[in-house]
């Protein structure tokens, strides 16, 4: 098989990156339910997610793959596992998520340039968070949702959803997406790609660039995100439920104790698979 064969991922190798995205994401997401968040003033300090997860694999193997593995983790794992599941209340950040890394992984052509990876990176989780903005004020502009005014801020919709926008991206994008995905993504390219029998993605890959036809998928999954998100506020959830035991400490640690679990095998499987492949080269 030659190299660049071996740069386009075969079926069991986009299942094993989907699969590991989803472990490790899911897991993240947990752990952020054990962080606390403070507050100054106007300003809140919280960690909304580890995106450099999937950000990551993203831009080293299959970006849709990834993609789809980080809003399935998440939604498994950080909902369903902790005992709640919103309906179409949950499509929105499945849709937004996964547009989000599949755009920054597709933008990063070579993973050794550091600086697109960090120019991806900021994009990638810019637009997860802006297309949440947009549904959020839409909500509002709509009379779909009450508009709830933050003390110390203009009362207008734009005022409050661009500060949070901002204030998320300035603290979790930049300290939990941005600076994690530029120290490892340069530094475990070319030393895992091999666990999965791939090549390095190289400048001429052709997971590389985003096409005007991804470009419109893109957009059609935002519509799609914008438009379950007004139904399931007005009240057309369809499959609405919370558990007795929701979110509590044994809900969490079951959680953590499955994703890990599922992360493990899956790292297991990539591992023996690697030594078969040797053990035959």
């Amino acid at each position: 098989m030659s190299i660049a064969q071996k740069q386009t991922a075969t079926q069991s190798q986009k299942l094993m990156i989907f699969v590991l995205s989803m472990s490790l994401y899911g897991l993240a997401t947990l752990f952020t339910e054990l962080i606390p968040k403070f507050q100054v003033g106007v300003v809140e300090f919280s960690v909304e997610y580890f995106l450099f997860i999937p950000l990551t694999l993203a831009m080293l193997f299959d970006p849709l793959s990834a993609a789809l593995g980080a809003a399935t983790g998440e939604l498994v794992f950080s909902e369903i596992m902790l005992g709640q599941f919103g309906g179409l209340g949950e499509l929105e950040k499945f849709l937004t998520v996964t547009i989000g890394v599949y755009i920054a992984g597709r933008l990063v052509k070579d993973p050794k340039n550091r600086v697109m990876v960090g120019v991806a990176a900021i994009s990638g989780t810019a637009a997860q968070l802006l297309m949440g903005t947009v549904v959020d004020i839409l909500k509002v502009q709509l009379a779909v949702e009450d508009f709830e005014a933050v003390a110390g801020l203009p009362e207008s919709v734009f005022a409050t959803e661009g500060f949070a926008f901002l204030n998320d991206l300035l603290f979790s994008g930049i300290l939990f997406c941005l600076l994690p995905t530029l120290y490892l993504v340069p530094k475990l390219y070319g030393k895992i790609e091999p666990l999965l029998g791939m090549a390095p993605r190289t400048p001429d890959s052709a997971v590389s660039g985003i096409s005007p036809k991804a470009l419109i998928v893109c957009a059609i999954g935002f519509v799609c995100a914008i438009v379950a998100e007004l139904a399931a506020t007005a009240g057309m959830s369809l499959i609405d439920w919370e558990a007795e035991w929701a979110e509590s400490g044994t809900a969490l640690a079951v959680g953590m104790v499955a994703a890990a679990a599922v992360a493990i095998i899956a790292l297991l499987v990539i591992k023996k698979n690697a030594g078969k492949k040797a053990a035959v080269n």
